[in-house]
């Protein structure tokens, strides 16, 4: 991945975001305020760097937590379980089927972006895009429930400046 940019975040503009944060996952992003935050312009999307550790990425104008990020704030909303057979695809990048979720947030709209977890000790494995609403992800016997964006051991999990 090539690095157009990187820059440290104004004041104004870490507040801004961390607001957007703290009302989509909660309290969990408070932490972030008093760390230093910076904007690293990529080729595909923008990373943001917490104290140089790529915790979240900006993606069709959404800020969402990278799978790193997504494991280091231990964030509980927006989450979508899978089974055990499913680990091994998802950890590869394979878009997720829904026969192979157990549980999804119920808040989930078709569109959003959400973290995939394993079900026995819910460690994050993706970040996707949500293809149905939480529940019909539940509900649904067949056909792909979530687009997978960014995945454990991806470029962007193995990202160093």
């Amino acid at each position: 991945m090539k690095v157009k940019a990187r820059v440290q975040l104004r004041k104004n503009a870490k507040n801004k975001m961390l607001k957007d944060l703290e009302s989509a996952f909660g309290e969990e992003m408070a932490d972030l305020e008093n760390k230093t935050l910076e904007k690293v312009t990529l080729d595909e999307y923008s990373l943001i760097l917490v104290e140089g550790r790529p915790l979240l990425f900006e993606i069709e104008g959404t800020l969402f937590p990278t799978v790193r990020g997504a494991l280091e704030m231990g964030l509980q909303k927006r989450l979508v379980v899978v089974d055990k057979g499913a680990i091994r695809f998802v950890s590869n990048g394979a878009d997720i089927m829904a026969p192979g979720i157990l549980e999804a947030d119920p808040e989930i709209k078709e569109g959003d972006l959400v973290i995939i977890v394993e079900e026995t000790h819910r460690k994050p494995l993706a970040i996707g895009k949500a293809l149905m609403e939480g529940q019909q992800m539940v509900d649904a016997d067949s056909g792909k429930a979530i687009k997978s964006i960014t995945y454990v051991g991806d470029k962007l999990w193995n990202f160093e400046l």
